[in-house]
């Protein structure tokens, strides 16, 4: 029986026991005195039992029920850790998602199981029609939306938070640093402390639960509060969170400001020796403690040292409508696009589910480390590598290039002149490759019409280093490679660039080794 028709059927069987006042159909478990409830706590079963979303499922089989959507790039605060004291480029207001956008994506993602979403920014606040935002979203929920939460640095909240319940708001994150208004100034760039305190307050007054306290612990800025955060836990039912000190743009993020979780917690235990480990449920991004007699509670997002990847079950909509399927990664996809382009929902949720399926396990902020090999201990050595490339440009741009009639001028100078350039500036085109004083660098082209009207490059790099210059080799073949391309382009539509490769090396602890080729022969 399908869903649909399971719903049309429970009336039809109450009709059927109307008879007996306490008839009991044990099948469906309902009872003749209240009919209409058990109805409606049987169809709720049926909706647990269905399959989740194939949508919203990934390759790891994480179910994704909790969607965070930013509504607004703009900030009333200029914290050091998250933006420049100058602010960023903001998007034009035009290529923001409108508020019936964000409606509609919503209302899409809680037809296929998301029970959460969360507003954040940017400061959610500073958008003039939250509250109307918070009650559009309150009348998804007999559709299986449950919570209705919002992340905020409570500066303009406290006006604005009791409409915001009213209107379905069931869950809200505070962002506080500190407890010292003069470190507040110091870390936001502005003032507001004492505003963001009476927030705090007055959700805890509405009976907002959970009322979460975010705090990103900076060694050497708020590390020294730590304590004292724990004791507001003692009379407040607040969760407060410490929230490892992770890198994003423009926060100027290194390894040294970093306070792993398990340093904070051991410290915490020095004055609350009692502490205990609470159960946490499997989606937790927190790790919960309390201290016994607190009426509140304390935990750590441990983003960096422990990450939490294998449970994740959140996606995120950029201010300007692009779906990440990871904080940390960098693929996103336009739903703003498809909207405008009046894609029905089905193709949506194709798409979507394409960007679902395709989210890696971990993000690669904690799948290892990226570092450079420290060569300090090495001795310097002559060096020189060759590399060998060849773009095969078809038989009419052959003949411009060799007649040296290509519109875009000379080609094979050109190119020959990007490799050279190219090679000099490999240390900063390849993130760890170290940056080298060149001796020579060599970048020769030929014409092969016979190898496929083919433009064979060959390129020689020498330096007096600790490290091989194999890297500068490949990045004068591939930059030059790719000017033949760029010259050519408007005649050779179906060009190949390949046979990319190191064929010789010299110098090092390797010593000197040979790749056995036509063209290193010659």
């Amino acid at each position: 029986v399908s869903f649909e028709n399971a719903k049309g059927l429970i009336p039809h069987m109450i009709r059927g026991i109307s008879t007996s006042k306490s008839h009991r159909v044990d099948t469906i478990n309902l009872r003749y005195e209240n009919p209409q409830q058990r109805i409606k706590e049987r169809i709720s079963a049926i909706d647990k039992e269905r399959p989740f979303s194939n949508f919203l499922t990934d390759r790891f089989d994480r179910q994704h029920t909790y969607l965070r959507i930013s509504i607004t790039e703009r900030c009333n605060l200029r914290c050091n850790y998250c933006m420049p004291a100058e602010g960023v480029d903001l998007t034009p207001v035009h290529n923001l998602l409108s508020t019936e956008e964000i409606i509609r994506i919503s209302q899409l993602f809680v037809s296929q199981g998301v029970n959460k979403i969360r507003l954040t920014g940017g400061e959610p606040t500073v958008r003039k029609d939250i509250v109307e935002l918070i009650g559009e979203l309150g009348k998804l929920k007999p559709q299986g939306l449950q919570t209705i939460a919002m992340t905020s640095n409570g500066i303009a909240l406290k006006r604005k938070l009791p409409k915001l319940v009213e209107n379905g708001l069931n869950s809200l994150n505070i962002s506080m640093d500190t407890l010292d208004p003069y470190k507040f100034e110091l870390i936001s760039r502005r003032k507001g402390l004492d505003r963001v305190l009476e927030t705090i307050d007055q959700g805890i007054a509405l009976g907002i639960r959970p009322m979460k306290v975010n705090c990103v612990v900076i060694r050497g800025v708020n590390d020294q509060e730590v304590l004292d955060f724990v004791e507001l836990t003692r009379n407040k039912p607040i969760d407060m969170r410490f929230i490892e000190y992770m890198p994003f743009d423009g926060n100027k993020w290194n390894k040294k400001k970093l306070i792993p979780y398990r340093e904070m917690l051991d410290n915490i235990k020095i004055k609350y020796p009692d502490v205990r480990k609470l159960s946490n449920d499997s989606h937790d991004t927190s790790k919960a403690f309390n201290v016994p007699g607190f009426v509140g509670r304390f935990g750590f997002i441990t983003s960096m040292t422990d990450h939490f990847c294998g449970t994740c079950n959140r996606l995120r909509i950029t201010a300007d409508g692009n779906l990440k399927v990871c904080l940390f990664g960098n693929a996103e996809v336009s739903l703003r696009d498809l909207l405008r382009e009046n894609v029905p929902d089905q193709q949506l949720l194709e798409i979507i589910g394409s960007a679902v399926k395709n989210k890696r396990k971990q993000h690669a902020e904690t799948s290892g480390r990226a570092s450079m090999v420290n060569v300090s201990t090495k001795s310097s050595t002559y060096r020189t590598a060759t590399a060998f490339g060849k773009v095969h440009i078809g038989r009419q741009a052959f003949e411009l290039v060799r007649t040296n009639t290509m519109k875009k001028g000379d080609v094979l100078t050109t190119a020959q002149i990007a490799g050279i350039m190219a090679a000099k500036q490999t240390g900063n085109l390849i993130p760890l490759c170290h940056p080298l004083l060149l001796s020579h660098v060599s970048v020769d082209l030929t014409l092969d019409e016979k190898d496929n009207y083919a433009v064979k490059i060959l390129s020689k790099v020498e330096c007096e280093g600790k490290t091989g210059v194999e890297m500068e080799a490949l990045t004068a073949v591939s930059i030059a490679a790719l000017t033949v391309f760029d010259m050519c382009k408007a005649v050779g539509k179906e060009m190949i660039i390949c046979d990319l490769k190191v064929v010789e090396k010299t110098g090092g602890k390797s010593g000197t080794w040979r790749f056995p080729t036509k063209e290193t022969n010659e």
